[in-house]
């Protein structure tokens, strides 16, 4: 597979992440710790599923291709349904926790690479070598979750609480998007 072929399904792969760092930046300060979590994390787990769906082969796909849209979506639905939440709480309650910690940022991280699981797949079946592609989308995927939290800070530091919700929104519908697409093509 050509380094042009690689890098333009990294850039794919690292939309969902773009946009999800986008909207976890509402949340978080700009400093650099809680931007490195969100950019390590979601480059590392778009980098691993490849790997991991590389090297399960055809073992596991029926069962991939039946429940990695869902997962998706429960995982976006559940943290955006927190951020509206957020959104529409009295301005000094916080409901949403940064999410750069815990178990949010590994269910973001799920969420935003599960697809990364079938490319792996895919390259398999191809016989392509997994550890550029994956080493590639896992690197344009931190640097684009890095811009989209600088991205999402500044709005959110611009136009407040409000934004919040139009977040939680976005998580919930890049999910519906996710079992959409897989169910109609």
């Amino acid at each position: 597979m050509s380094l042009t072929a690689t890098f333009l399904i990294a850039l794919s792969m690292a939309m969902d992440a773009f946009a999800v760092s986008m909207c976890s930046g509402l949340k978080i300060e700009p400093g650099p710790r809680p931007v490195f979590r969100i950019a390590f994390h979601f480059g590392l787990f778009q980098a691993l599923m490849p790997i991991i769906g590389w090297l399960s082969g055809k073992t596991i796909e029926p069962l991939v291709h039946n429940l990695d849209h869902w997962v998706a979506f429960g995982l976006l639905a559940f943290v955006g349904i927190r951020m509206i939440r957020s959104g529409l709480s009295k301005y000094g309650e916080e409901i949403v926790k940064d999410p750069s910690r815990g178990w949010t940022m590994v269910m973001l991280s799920i969420a935003v690479s599960i697809d990364a699981l079938a490319i792996g797949l895919s390259l398999a079946f191809l016989d392509v070598d997994i550890w550029t592609p994956a080493m590639v989308i896992g690197l344009v995927t931190g640097a684009l979750s890095l811009i989209g939290l600088r991205v999402g800070n500044g709005v959110g530091r611009r136009f407040g609480k409000p934004v919040e919700v139009l977040g939680g929104l976005v998580l919930i519908g890049i999910g519906a998007r996710i079992v959409v697409s897989h169910l109609v093509g």
